[in-house]
């Protein structure tokens, strides 16, 4: 049994599907000396599993609660989100966070706020789910040996992309089954916008490079405008669409990040990952490739990961940033080519796309697409546009080097 001293009083901060998920999990681990002490919540009215002596509306009664050691923070909004996190901090607590969009936004103060308080903030359950990337970014690929981090980081898109190709579901009624499964948001956009799969490789960027980059640096296209004629196109050459997101090294000293689907092929790891699934692939210059797979997306996943966090943490754990303090932390930069799928209405919105070659095209009355070379800083400059077009855009390959 863990000493009586590293006993976590634990404040809670959310009771949707991943603190309730928590709470069950918590329940059932007999070797956690942990306990919730209060949960802050919303919305007083809605119907919940437990009595109300467990709820408070005021973060305060968390925040400055003396016995309370350690915070967990599950809520959505991120502003709010950090204003528990760093208010937490700053009271003498360690926090534990889901919220990957406020750790992505706000990485530097973090940082700086761990560093002024001595206090620790863990995050492994923000992305992922069920796998522990993070900490093994952190501890096991603790050296400059890394070339790349490919994933898929988001189990809701996923999901859908799965009923697509697996069971011939069309895009909308594959939505709603996720979000009946509540493994999608009323609101999918961040999902299959791509942006959660960005807010993830930022925050996994940061632990496998050592390098922070600014969410919007990075160019995301996501599947919301995915239909008939790309699911044809990739099943008759033979491919799967996954929402990939994609952090590679290039020359050694800069590296690129990026998130779009990808026409994945079936000797890929991630071609057979189905379902609320995420998988990671980690490449290294000796160990070639290292794959880790698990359930992305649902209570009981995350809110294991979330028990793991406050495991470690019961026994001292921290994230030391290890590549940032003893590595030549590489550049971020979009000076790199991709090549891409790109299936278009009309050729007014073509013409926004400047291709460096273009090696394929078909063209008829109702479906357009070409195959070719496009430089990654070309699309940042019109990705606002991009999600005003009537167009999709996948990938097929690791992005290089222009020079």
């Amino acid at each position: 049994m863990p000493h009586q001293k590293s006993k976590q009083t634990i404040g809670l901060f959310g009771f949707g599907v991943v603190g309730e998920g928590l709470h069950h999990v918590l329940k059932h681990s007999h070797t956690t000396n942990a306990t919730i002490k209060k949960i802050c919540i919303i919305d007083p009215e809605k119907e919940r599993s437990l009595p109300k002596s467990h709820f408070t509306l005021e973060p305060a009664d968390i925040l400055n609660d003396k016995e309370i050691n350690l915070v967990v923070e599950l809520i959505n909004d991120a502003d709010q989100a950090f204003e528990i996190v760093s208010g937490a901090l700053k009271n003498g607590k360690s926090v534990v966070s889901g919220n990957k969009k406020m750790i992505a936004a706000h990485l530097p103060e973090l940082i700086k706020l761990q560093e002024e308080t001595g206090n620790s903030l863990l995050y492994d359950a923000s992305a992922c789910g069920s796998i522990p990337v993070i900490r093994n970014l952190e501890e096991y690929y603790d050296n400059d040996l890394l070339l790349s981090i490919t994933g898929i980081l988001n189990g809701s898109s996923n999901f859908v992309l799965s009923k697509i190709f697996n069971e011939n579901k069309n895009y909308p009624e594959s939505v709603k089954e996720a979000q009946e499964l509540g493994f999608a948001e009323a609101d999918p956009t961040l999902d299959m916008g791509g942006w959660d799969s960005l807010y993830k490789l930022v925050i996994l960027a940061l632990h496998g490079f050592g390098s922070i980059v600014n969410p919007d640096d990075v160019f995301v296209s996501g599947i919301s405008n995915l239909q008939a004629d790309d699911i044809r196109f990739a099943r008759e050459k033979g491919y799967r669409l996954k929402l990939v997101a994609q952090a590679t090294k290039i020359n050694g000293k800069r590296f690129n990040l990026m998130v779009m689907p990808k026409m994945v092929t079936d000797d890929e790891y991630i071609y057979n990952v189905e379902n609320e699934y995420n998988g990671v692939i980690i490449e290294g210059s000796f160990y070639e490739k290292q794959f880790m797979f698990g359930k992305g997306a649902g209570g009981h996943p995350t809110g294991s990961s979330v028990l793991s966090d406050i495991t470690a943490r019961m026994h001292g754990y921290k994230y030391e940033y290890k590549k940032r303090k003893y590595f030549n932390v590489p550049v971020h930069s979009n000076d790199v080519s991709v090549r891409v799928y790109l299936r278009f209405k009309n050729l007014l919105d073509f013409s926004h796309f400047e291709f460096e070659n273009i090696e394929e095209k078909l063209s008829s009355r109702n479906y357009n697409y070409v195959i070719g070379t496009i430089k990654l800083s070309n699309l940042i400059h019109i990705r606002k546009l991009i999600q005003t077009l009537d167009v999709f855009l996948a990938f097929f390959e690791k992005p290089y080097a222009n020079e």
